[in-house]
């Protein structure tokens, strides 16, 4: 059954090894992901963005090598086998390690190409298949906003995106579903924000936001929310 849904980002800069310099600047929000992450029973499905939908389980192991630094994750403590992840993949492993070494995770990949509809479908059918289950799981959504926050942003500068992604930060930090099945295509997370609206479906019991920030220009949102 699904117990709990923590929100984290999805920025190798959080990474410290990968963060260089930068690690103290977002030590603050680092500390909320992990403290996000730790209120999750030790069974997760972790939930994120890439370019096809896919499963990775338990037995992955990735690296962050493609981000500049061979800094290996793995999705649970006994995980021996070498995969190619996404992102969103890296940084659940990562984080499991930082939070908590003896879970383990599984991660579900939705292409960043679907629909609010889809995605709503994906996440009511990720509840279906979680109720049938005793055991209490945990889930992890992996997403960033939008991009394009300030000049220096990676996606360019869109001063308008400032009221969009105050926008979605609300609907996270207040559990409002309706808002998160709406979002425009400039949330780099939309699918997965999507597919926890369909998760939580028709409101969470409570949200908690533990952080939000927009360091280099792009959104960050941490939270708990209880189904």
């Amino acid at each position: 059954m699904l117990s709990a849904i923590a929100i984290i980002p999805s920025a190798p800069v959080l990474v410290p090894e990968l963060a260089g310099t930068a690690a103290d600047e977002v030590a603050e929000l680092r500390a909320a992901m992990i403290a996000a992450a730790s209120a999750l029973p030790p069974r997760w499905i972790a939930v994120g963005v890439g370019d096809a939908d896919g499963v990775i389980g338990p037995q992955a192991v990735g690296t962050f090598a493609g981000f500049g630094v061979d800094v290996p994750v793995r999705l649970s403590p006994k995980s021996v086998e070498p995969v190619d992840m996404p992102l969103c993949g890296l940084m659940a492993g990562w984080i499991r390690a930082q939070a908590q070494p003896h879970a383990q995770a599984q991660v579900r990949v939705y292409a960043a190409h679907h629909d609010a509809q889809t995605a709503i479908a994906l996440g009511r059918q990720l509840r279906g298949d979680l109720d049938q289950s005793d055991e209490p799981i945990g889930v992890l959504i992996v997403a960033d906003g939008a991009n394009t926050l300030t000049p220096a942003a990676p996606g360019g500068y869109q001063p308008d995106d400032i009221e969009v992604q105050r926008a979605v930060d609300d609907a996270l930090a207040c559990g409002d579903v309706a808002a998160l099945s709406a979002l425009p295509e400039q949330v780099g997370g939309r699918v997965a924000f999507g597919v926890l609206a369909g998760l939580a479906d028709p409101v969470p019991r409570s949200a908690k936001e533990l952080h939000r920030a927009a360091p280099y220009g792009v959104g960050y949102f941490t939270g708990i929310w209880q189904p």
